[in-house]
């Protein structure tokens, strides 16, 4: 598989299929073999791209905290997009996954088709709601440095069976990518022009009332809603969050699933 260079820090990611351009990110703690039951039911209609962020499976572990940002993992998903020579794609993602699509249509608002958000909150407004989320991200870099790996058995679906070197990415991914710094994201919500939808599972508890909140302030988004689904909702019930995808995606316009 496939290997991208980001100044020393090398990048896995895998190419599914051909057509309109797809790129989904996987949570924090995962890596891009979460989306397997989406490979071939997607990369029938697209091209499906998957990748691990920096400090988790196949891409590298820098040993330099600096390395580990949302701007780093934006400019990553960008830098992957001109590896498969794609101007434009439908972005998504899955929980972390799904807040770096968000940073990646306010950084790059003209390399979105569409937005894919998947059990994700959008971040916080005010500085204290933030400052909760960043002590439970920084308490579970602790966790991490602790127990090692043998603390992904502690998670939902996608973390349980991912695969990672070390627990030392995961550390300084919590410090530096899973923690938030602004409202920058949250508040982009009422400006996103393209098409979006809102993907939760019925059982993601923590995250219904963010989802909510998303497909209200997105102008024209659409929300589906997973039965029997937690926090991993394409691997809770694969054939329900696949239907609710393809049926979006089908109808976009021409323009927006057009190749590249």
């Amino acid at each position: 598989m496939p290997k991208l260079d980001r100044d020393g820090v090398h990048i896995h990611y895998e190419v599914h299929g051909d057509g309109p351009p797809l790129l989904l990110t996987h949570g924090y703690s995962a890596t891009a073999q979460m989306w397997r039951p989406q490979i071939e039911p997607f990369s029938k209609h697209f091209k499906l791209i998957t990748w691990d962020m920096r400090g988790h499976g196949q891409s590298d572990y820098p040993d330099d905290q600096g390395a580990y940002s949302e701007a780093a993992t934006v400019a990553d998903m960008a830098a992957i997009l001109d590896a498969v020579g794609a101007r434009r794609a439908i972005i998504g993602g899955l929980s972390l996954g799904g807040y770096m699509s968000l940073a990646f249509h306010l950084k790059h608002p003209e390399r979105t088709r569409a937005l894919l958000i998947i059990d994700t909150g959008p971040g916080y407004k005010k500085d204290e709601g933030r400052e909760g989320w960043n002590a439970n991200a920084l308490k579970t870099a602790e966790r991490y440095q602790k127990d090692g790996l043998a603390r992904l058995a502690a998670g939902s679906e996608e973390m349980r069976t991912a695969s990672h070197r070390s627990a030392d990415g995961l550390v300084r991914a919590a410090r530096g990518m899973l923690t938030q710094r602004d409202a920058r994201v949250i508040n982009s919500l009422p400006d996103i022009a393209v098409p979006s939808l809102v993907v939760v599972g019925a059982d993601d508890t923590p995250f219904l009332a963010a989802s909510d909140y998303m497909a209200g302030k997105i102008p024209g988004a659409q929300k589906a809603v997973i039965p029997h689904a937690g926090h991993s909702a394409n691997l809770d019930q694969p054939a329900a969050f696949n239907k609710a995808v393809l049926d979006f995606l089908a109808t976009l316009p021409a323009e927006a699933v057009s190749a590249g």
